[in-house]
């Protein structure tokens, strides 16, 4: 079904143009879109139109005209005045509104299409059988973008994000749920993942120039094939989920580039648990204070650089060393030592973990 807004614009566009005024109302003699004031009046003759055959009659001063959907009576347009300028008015407002019905009609189709995609939905025959109905191509390489608006039901965010892409046939906007948004780009030849994030960084800027401050987005990897679709929209499923546990500073997170989050966020909470049981015995990294934290996550960050680090924090060389040797003490593992140090990353990485999924029970 077309949105009153659509209606509307378009008789205010038809109005623009042959300065003739007109109305759009449903078989129940309701207005749904207009440039007439009042057109109660009417209500009568439009239901008395309706079941007749006519597919157009002169009542009250008034050009009548049906719009049909597949044979099914869907809007009568009224168009003022009785001349022949009026009538051409009318016939070219009908000629317009079936177009936007076959055309919604088609986008709907492929929405539902879309979305049983994603959601392996489908069987592989109903796939490909689908697509060329649809005149979808099967063997364009995608990928899959989910953009998470953390507001429910914003049909506003989503139109955003369709108008972006309108123009390019080859690209699918929809929404499996209240909060994401998913985009299926087609990728031409030749691009590559800073194309990708290019993307990304679009939608993100035009979301938040809509009112939308808070934005996330996530895609996966290329597929070369649409029955591939949905891997690419898992992935990118799952770099929303680990994005949010590893990367919660980051407006874009690609699978590609998850790393050991990705390993991590597969583990079964009672694995983990004794994983840190077995690093920290009795104690948590959360047992540390501030001081000690940044001062692990610093050195981290300068590659287990002791001079460099110490420069950043403003401390001296042999201040480090000691906090250095200090944490030794409490979980026998030295950070310069490279494995050591692997090993306190990772165990750090799995306590963020365990909170999130714990967080999420509650």
């Amino acid at each position: 079904m077309i949105s009153n807004q659509v209606l509307q614009d378009t008789v205010d566009g038809i109005k623009a143009i042959s300065r003739t005024d007109l109305c759009v109302m449903d078989t129940d003699g309701k207005a749904v879109a207009s440039t007439i004031g009042d057109v109660s009046e009417y209500v009568e003759s439009v239901m008395i139109f309706s079941q007749s055959l006519a597919e157009s009659q002169m009542m009250q001063g008034h050009q009548f005209f049906k719009v049909f959907d597949e044979n099914q009576l869907e809007y009568i347009i009224l168009v003022k005045g009785e001349t022949d300028d009026a009538y051409m008015v009318g016939k070219l407002a009908a000629f317009q509104i079936q177009n936007l019905l076959v055309a919604y009609k088609e986008r709907f189709d492929k929405d539902n299409f879309i979305k049983n995609l994603l959601l392996d939905n489908l069987l592989l025959v109903d796939i490909y059988n689908r697509s060329k109905k649809l005149h979808i191509d099967t063997d364009v390489k995608r990928l899959v973008y989910i953009i998470e608006t953390k507001k429910e039901k914003e049909s506003s965010a989503l139109e955003t994000v369709h108008n972006l892409f309108a123009a390019k046939t080859g690209n699918f906007v929809t929404a499996v749920d209240e909060k994401n948004i998913i985009l299926v780009r087609e990728v031409k030849p030749g691009e590559e993942y800073d194309d990708f994030y290019k993307t990304a960084n679009v939608v993100l800027d035009t979301l938040r120039g809509e009112g939308y401050p808070e934005v996330q987005i996530a895609f996966g990897t290329v597929v070369d094939d649409i029955k591939e679709v949905s891997r690419s929209y898992k992935e990118a499923k799952m770099a929303l989920a680990v994005g949010k546990i590893f990367y919660e500073e980051e407006d874009v997170v690609a699978y590609s580039n998850l790393g050991i989050g990705r390993l991590i966020y597969q583990l079964p909470l009672p694995l983990c648990k004794m994983f840190i049981k077995e690093i920290f015995e009795n104690k948590s990294p959360d047992d540390f204070d501030e001081e000690t934290l940044a001062t692990i996550n610093k050195f981290f960050e300068n590659n287990l650089n002791v001079s460099e680090t110490s420069r950043q924090l403003y401390i001296h060389r042999n201040t480090l060393v000691y906090r250095l040797d200090k944490l030794q003490k409490q979980t026998n593992l030295d950070l310069r030592i490279f494995e050591d140090a692997i090993t306190f990353k990772i165990a750090l990485m799995v306590v963020k973990y365990m909170k999130y999924m714990e967080s999420r029970e509650f």
